[in-house]
């Protein structure tokens, strides 16, 4: 029996999931509007850190362009300012470097007081429980009665950067210490596909951090750690179709101010490119990360030194031959996620060429 023509049809539903990445996480208003281009809004957003900020915004019923004007307009001052009283009398008892109170000013003009039960959108926001190490996530079922500004506070506090924030008994800090990109999350409260945006830049060098401070250097290992969780994360994915968008800024640091505008450039720019290679649409998708190419694969034999790491991890791909590493197979079909591969030889000497979009 058909459907009858005259009934209305829901548009098919995706969960979109916005990584954290400090104030690299203002890329996300430019993803916001590119799927509000395309006419494909989701039906949930799962966010951590930075990305749970931009993703209450928009759930809360902003605009784009509301999202941007703030943003644009936000200074170090308006988010970073030392907690000089706590540490100069608590010392090493300090909860942390920087003072809690700019962060709400923030969160209290964007959201008020409003529960997750007051979104026009569904919104989920990833925590950590600093005491028991669990997973806590609130807007789900039984944990949607709460200030959405407090959760936001709570999945933005860096440990040691801001302090955590306690809701309803729990000591929350940011989940993104355990789950940056919360794609298992996603597949688990989300319905259809996934779109995953990845600001993560932990295996892109870095210069002069022994020279940055305290709060740099910190926050460059808490990168290393979230970039690995996401690659064991995507690595042997069997959940829904995910589309991996991966913004290029990696070599933006987490704590800059004076990007915005490249950062919601190439948010939008990112998301745009990731839509396009789809080899199918969106909800069309099969299981397993997409985009996907057909590439090249090269070993710089000059650079190679012959550790064999590439060979020990993926035997599959490469082999040692008279003491360097060379291509099993030339030509491979590659995922977003495989770029793995050439951050993982020491000397650089791997390097991938797309040829064509894969099927």
């Amino acid at each position: 029996m058909g459907r009858d023509p005259a009934e209305p049809t829901q548009p098919p539903r995706y969960t979109l999931v916005l990584s954290g990445g400090g104030l690299k996480g203002l890329a996300h208003i430019g993803v916001f509007r590119a799927l509000c281009e395309r006419g494909i809004p989701p039906a949930t957003v799962v966010g951590s850190s930075m990305g749970s900020l931009i993703a209450a915004s928009w759930a809360s019923g902003n605009s784009i362009r509301e999202m941007e004007d703030r943003a644009l307009a936000l200074r170090r001052g308006d988010v970073f300012r030392i907690a000089h009283v706590d540490m100069a009398l608590r010392r090493m008892l300090s909860p942390a470097v920087y003072r809690r109170d700019p962060l709400d000013q923030i969160l209290n003009d964007l959201l008020g007081t409003r529960t997750f039960q007051d979104l026009p959108h569904r919104l989920i926001v990833n925590t950590v429980d600093l005491n028991s190490g669990n997973q806590i996530l609130w807007g789900l079922p039984g944990l949607d009665d709460v200030l959405v500004s407090d959760a936001v506070f709570a999945s933005c506090a860096l440990p040691g950067i801001l302090p955590p924030r306690r809701i309803r008994g729990h000591l929350c800090a940011d989940g993104a210490v355990i789950e940056n990109l919360p794609v298992r999350t996603a597949a688990a409260v989300g319905g259809g596909p996934i779109i995953a945006v990845d600001l993560g830049g932990g295996r892109t060098p870095r210069h002069g951090i022994e020279r940055t401070g305290f709060a740099a250097t910190y926050s460059r290992g808490l990168e290393l750690v979230m970039g690995r969780l996401v690659e064991d994360s995507l690595r042997y994915w069997k959940g829904p179709p995910l589309v991996l968008i991966r913004p290029q800024v990696k070599r933006v640091s987490m704590f800059a101010f004076n990007r915005t505008p490249f950062l919601i450039a190439e948010g939008y720019r990112a998301t745009i490119e990731a839509l396009d290679r789809l080899h199918a649409p969106l909800f069309a998708l099969e299981a397993g990360i997409h985009p996907r190419f057909s590439v090249s694969l090269h070993v710089d034999r000059n650079r190679c030194v012959g550790c064999g790491v590439c060979a020990g991890v993926r035997p599959h791909l490469f082999r040692m031959t008279d003491g360097k590493a060379e291509p099993v197979v030339v030509c491979q079909p590659w995922e977003p996620v495989s770029d793995v591969i050439e951050r993982m030889c020491p000397v650089g000497a791997i390097r991938t060429e797309i040829l064509e979009q894969g099927g």
